[in-house]
C-alpha cells in the first residue's frame, strides 16, 4: 500500500522504518558516512510502499529552486527486481503531477541509474560528478502540463 505523508503525518514506527531502511540503502550499503537525515525530511512529503511492518519502496518529494525534486529514491534489496523502482517513480511522477503540475521535476541521479530515468523522460543537465565518492547525474524532466493549463 503506498503512503504519502508529511512527516508529522508520520507515526514513530514508521519514520523509524523509514530511517532504518535509508540508512541501510545510502549509508551502510553504499559505504558513504555523511547525514543522512536533514531538514529537508521536515517539510518534504514522503512517498512509502508498505507491506505490513516492511518497507519495499521509498522517496521524498519537495521544491526547492523553483522545481519539484524526487531525493532519496531507495528500493531495499530484499525487494529489488521485482519492478517497486519503475513503480516508485511512477507514483512520484504523478503526484507531482497533481500537486505541483507546472513545475519541471530535478533529480539528483547515480551515473548507473542514467538509463533507467531516461526511460521516465529525464535529461541529463549536468556533467558527471561525485558525491561521497559514488558518480551522479542532475537531471531534469519538464512539466507535462496539459494545454488547457497552460493558456
Amino acid at each position: 500500500m503506498w503512503q504519502y505523508k508529511q512527516l508529522e503525518e508520520l507515526s514513530a514506527k514508521d519514520l523509524h522504518l523509514i530511517l532504518r531502511e535509508r540508512t541501510k540503502v545510502f549509508v551502510v550499503e553504499q559505504a558513504a558516512a555523511y547525514q543522512e537525515v536533514d531538514d529537508i525530511d521536515l517539510y518534504a512529503t514522503h512517498l512509502v510502499k508498505r507491506c505490513k511492518d516492511r518497507v519495499e519502496a521509498y522517496c521524498r518529494v519537495y521544491v526547492k529552486d523553483g522545481y519539484a525534486r524526487i531525493g532519496r529514491v531507495m528500493v531495499p534489496e530484499s525487494c529489488r527486481n521485482l519492478g517497486y523502482g519503475r513503480e516508485l517513480l511512477q507514483v512520484a511522477l504523478n503526484y507531482i503531477g497533481v500537486r505541483y503540475p507546472k513545475r519541471d521535476i530535478q533529480i539528483q541521479a547515480e551515473a548507473y541509474l542514467k538509463q533507467f530515468y531516461e526511460s521516465f523522460g529525464f535529461e541529463i543537465i549536468s556533467d558527471l560528478y561525485y558525491d561521497e565518492n559514488i558518480a551522479h547525474y542532475d537531471m531534469k524532466l519538464k512539466a507535462k502540463v496539459p494545454a488547457s493549463v497552460q493558456e
